[in-house]
């Protein structure tokens, strides 16, 4: 079966190290020393954009992956120099699809920085690179999507009828001091990234997007969240009947309806039945996106969540590959 996987990510080694070191240690990441064991093994495997990356993907059936930036990224360089760092990175994405069309395709990486040139690049990376959407890595100087300065960014995206993949980033220091602060060794960095709490603030995000009326307002764009849905499935419901109660009129459809009408969810970085299952109970099979989250997670991992699935072979294809190649416009050639 043909197999394509949409959160897969990668870094351009001489372009990673033109961020400065104190932004990103003032961005909240650890220093060198004290990197994350998963961190610390993937460097080689994030920078591979050639035969170690396909051979990995042919050991586990995976045709093509859709390639996104790895962070720190453009919103952590001065605005002088941002967009043409963003436009590199771009580029190089593009060169690497270019020589296994088959293989790669790709989401743009924006200056979120700088909104309008983000909605131009988005722009760019669509019309003339081919991208099939961009990454929004998390929020920028404390702003969530629903900030009106982004409307000229979700109006590029609705008008290309392309999606916004909304990924998690390391949360603000207001958020990191006041509920993971004070934890042994750096099990609070941990907790409040990859151990947990980017899946809270992806869904406060999306959530962000609804009450705001964002989504009201661009109803034809498309989100994908990873993750099963980053806890969305297993809170919609009470979510939904608590704010019901209070937001009577306030929005034109319920929030349920926005979410299932405009978000798509993958499976990166989870390989379990039960989160699965309550993401299609949720959002329905239609918007259920095969991912693995490489290298963070294996691919051999996704591969074995793939072989497990105990659906209708329809219902496997459209999250291996169908629903993907719909939303993306992907071509099975």
């Amino acid at each position: 079966m043909r197999v394509v996987s949409i959160e897969e990510h990668f870094t351009i080694p001489e372009l990673a190290a033109r961020i400065s070191s104190t932004r990103i240690l003032e961005r909240g990441n650890p220093p060198p020393d004290r990197a994350p064991k998963l961190l610390g093994a993937i460097h080689a495997q994030l920078a591979d954009l050639g035969d170690a990356r396909i051979a990995d993907m042919d050991a586990a059936n995976i045709t093509l992956q859709v390639l996104s930036w790895a962070g720190p990224g453009a919103d952590l360089l001065d605005a002088d120099e941002a967009l043409g760092w963003t436009r590199e990175c771009n580029d190089a994405l593009a060169e690497a699809i270019a020589a296994q069309p088959s293989r790669f395709s790709g989401f743009a990486h924006l200056p979120m920085t700088m909104p309008e040139a983000a909605a131009e690049e988005l722009d760019r990376c669509v019309r003339t690179l081919r991208f099939k959407g961009g990454m929004v890595n998390g929020t920028t100087g404390g702003r969530f999507l629903d900030h009106p300065s982004y409307e000229p960014l979700l109006d590029c995206a609705e008008r290309l009828d392309v999606p916004l993949y909304i990924h998690p980033n390391i949360p603000p220091a207001a958020v990191r001091e006041g509920y993971y602060a004070d934890l042994p060794r750096d099990t609070g960095f941990l907790l409040s990234t990859y151990g947990f709490g980017w899946h809270a603030e992806v869904a406060v995000h999306v959530l962000r997007m609804v009450l705001s009326g964002t989504l009201d307002r661009h109803p034809g764009l498309k989100l994908v969240i990873g993750h099963m849905g980053e806890f969305l499935p297993m809170t919609l419901d009470r979510t939904t009947r608590m704010l019901g109660i209070e937001l009577d009129g306030h929005l034109t459809r319920p929030i349920a309806q926005q979410l299932r009408d405009q978000v798509w969810v993958t499976t990166s970085g989870q390989f379990t039945l039960p989160p699965l299952r309550a993401a299609i109970d949720t959002f329905g099979i239609d918007r259920i996106l095969f991912s693995v989250d490489y290298p963070y997670s294996t691919n051999a991992e996704g591969s074995a969540l793939l072989q497990m699935l105990p659906f209708a072979p329809r219902d496997i294809a459209k999250i291996g590959h169908g629903n993907a190649d719909l939303l993306l416009r992907l071509s099975a050639a």
